[in-house]
């Protein structure tokens, strides 16, 4: 198996990624909206989505709304396609763990009371 992709593997990252690809192709999020979803900091979700933008893997559309300059999140197809390969790796290895055989034929030996 492949190593897995570790822009999207970090932990926040996936999150976020996760957040975006639900979306419909061409729809985008609102930052403030995906910070406070996924209980982020401004600068912690920038700098993340800094490293996402520099994979290409989201696209950050700045914008102003009234006076306010806002910023908006859509994932790009090649986020999309990232994303779906280090799912399909994930359901490779709970897949592997469901295959696995029980602890009587796997050679494991359970001490009692641990």
């Amino acid at each position: 198996m492949a190593a897995f992709d570790e822009t999207i593997h970090q932990p926040t990252r996936l999150r976020i990624m996760a957040a975006v690809v639900t979306l419909d192709v061409g729809d985008e999020v609102d930052f403030t909206f995906l910070r406070d979803r996924l209980a982020l900091s401004d600068g912690n979700l920038g700098s993340h989505l800094l490293k996402l933008e520099e994979a290409r893997y989201v696209k950050v559309r700045k914008a102003f709304v009234g006076r306010k300059p806002r910023s908006f999140i859509s994932a790009t197809t090649k986020g999309r396609a990232a994303f779906e390969e280090h799912v399909a790796r994930l359901m490779q290895i709970i897949d592997g763990a469901e295959a696995a055989p029980d602890d009587e034929d796997s050679g494991i030996t359970r001490r009692s009371g641990q």
